[in-house]
């Protein structure tokens, strides 16, 4: 899952997040060997549908489920789209094993409004690949 540095996972209007950066690629956002990793994916109506417009199909063979009260026009058929939250993790844990999402709690960072400048102060490299990153709110 993409999220804003502030906590968000999409736009104001609706978009995933990814897609607020004008030069977004699957390949330079690490999805394409993120998604080898995976069996399958779990969105909302509101994020699946910008795939439809794709030059291509961004889940490859993953099985895609999708919770949305009605199946966007386009929509590959092996899609499961269901409107009823439980009934479509009864259809995930048919395929897949299911982590646990919490909805609610604690936000990892507070509220900043999207007019909030960032600068780049550092970056270190950490054992195994990752990276700790540090930014100063202007």
């Amino acid at each position: 899952m993409c999220t804003s540095l502030d906590g968000y996972v999409t736009t104001p209007d609706g978009w995933p997040a990814q897609l607020a950066d004008p030069d977004f690629s699957p390949a330079r956002y690490g999805f394409v060997e993120f998604q080898q990793r995976c069996d399958a994916v779990l969105m909302g109506r509101n994020t699946f549908e910008p795939a439809l417009g794709a030059p291509q199909w961004p889940w490859g063979d993953l099985d895609v489920f999708v919770l949305g009260s009605t199946r966007p026009a386009g929509t590959p058929d092996h899609v499961v789209v269901d409107d009823d939250p439980q009934r479509l993790l009864e259809q995930v844990r048919e395929t897949i094993v299911l982590p646990f999402l919490l909805g609610d709690g604690l936000r990892l960072t507070p509220a900043v409004s999207t007019d909030t400048s960032l600068a780049l102060e550092s970056t270190r490299r950490l054992p195994g690949g990752r990276l700790e990153v540090t930014y100063a709110c202007r």
